[in-house]
């Protein structure tokens, strides 16, 4: 019997992981944080780990370090969660060693499990061997667990909102940088969970918000001199989207509408530098968009186009952002098409602006690239039908 050793704080996520790789005919201990994590690796002996790098006592990063330091373990496979969209910690965790990096955020337990077998599929060096066969249709029993996992996660998600609405109003109270970067840690531990969770029960819409937001938050909390009005609106935009997506996934067709959408998106800036650094942020969602810096060719398209979400800089020769939006709410296409204004003036009159020309958001520059990210899909996922 295969022994398998899964480090995971949050205790739902690893209860879950235990029951199913028990029932796969694994033989399972889990670890709640890096410490006892590293201890059973010595003693339990497993011939795969599965690791969060978000441990308390000793961070996933450094534990997999120290892993690797043991001649023992030096080839041990090791399954690392991540976050889609802090590559950085990816890049590191395969730096530090990681032999698979899965994003936690849309990999089901069934999918966990096909993994294991295939990194401790004994690797023949004939080249006859035969080869594992295609991974078994899910079946009954499976449909089964995981709608039972949906249904126990959106019990859950009600109470975690309240308590990062709350934790995000004292946070946008408090001055004090200590006391806020603790707040964050805690704000971010929430997220984590939850993004974790709703990958785990399939809640598809729930964690790719949550991925995004988790990312955002983990960038406050590592450079706090980023919090400022934008960025807390961009924190209390999505868990209030949260919401959105929770009541949403309550309906009984929801999975059948949470499958993925290819939107179309437009840009508009007459700098360069400033259309790359968006498009950028956006391809960081798996999101293409087409990038103009001509306001009239904007205008153009908009009339022969439907768009679901555009982004205008304000300050451009010719026609500025705001006669643009203006414009634009004109045009049948894309009279209620989302806008955000992507600009540096964020006084007072351009906010009041940007609403009466008929934006629906705005973005400070210089932005996050995360922030600009966690704004775009709140726009393209609350522009998605609900389900029926």
């Amino acid at each position: 019997m295969k022994k398998i050793l899964i480090i995971e704080d949050d205790q739902l996520v690893a209860n879950i992981y235990r029951n199913k790789f028990s029932m796969e005919g694994f033989m399972v201990e889990v670890a709640l944080d890096g410490e006892s994590g590293f201890e059973l690796v010595n003693t339990f002996r497993p011939a795969i780990v599965i690791l969060d790098l978000m441990l308390p006592k000793v961070a996933g990063l450094d534990l997999l370090k120290k892993i690797r330091s043991q001649p023992a373990f030096k080839h041990l496979p090791v399954i690392v969660f991540s976050n889609t969209y802090l590559s950085n910690m990816v890049q590191d965790a395969w730096k530090a060693g990681a032999t698979k990096c899965l994003s936690k955020s849309n990999c089901t337990p069934k999918q966990v499990i096909e993994v294991a077998r295939s990194l401790l599929q004994p690797q023949s060096t004939h080249p006859g061997a035969a080869t594992a066969g295609p991974a078994p249709a899910e079946n009954a029993a499976d449909a089964a667990f995981q709608a039972e996992l949906r249904q126990s996660f959106l019990q859950t998600v009600p109470a975690t909102l309240t308590a990062s609405r709350t934790a995000l109003q004292a946070l946008a109270k408090n001055p004090d940088e200590a006391t806020r970067v603790r707040q964050l840690q805690e704000l971010y531990r929430r997220i984590h969970a939850m993004t974790g969770n709703a990958g785990v029960a399939g809640v598809l819409h729930i964690a790719q918000m949550g991925d995004a937001l988790e990312a955002l938050v983990k960038e406050l909390y590592d450079k706090p001199k980023n919090i400022n009005a934008s960025t807390l609106r961009s924190v209390a935009l999505a868990i209030d989207f949260l919401g959105v997506l929770f009541e949403r996934s309550r309906q009984p067709q929801a999975r059948a509408a949470e499958s993925q959408l290819q939107p179309s998106i437009l840009v508009v800036d007459d700098e360069a530098i400033s259309r790359r650094a968006v498009t950028y942020a956006l391809e960081k969602a798996k999101l293409k968009a087409v990038s103009v810096e001509n306001p009239e060719a904007a205008l153009q398209m908009l009339a022969e186009k439907t768009f679901d979400l555009v982004f205008l800089d304000v300050d451009m020769p010719g026609m500025n952002g705001f006669e643009l939006c203006t414009k634009l709410r004109t045009l049948q296409l894309n009279k209620t098409t989302p806008v955000v204004f992507v600009t540096s003036l964020t006084d007072f009159e351009s906010r009041a602006n940007s609403t009466i020309s008929g934006g629906n958001d705005l973005i400070a520059k210089p932005f996050l690239f995360i922030e600009l990210t966690v704004k775009a899909l709140v726009y393209i996922l609350r522009g998605r039908p609900p389900a029926k």
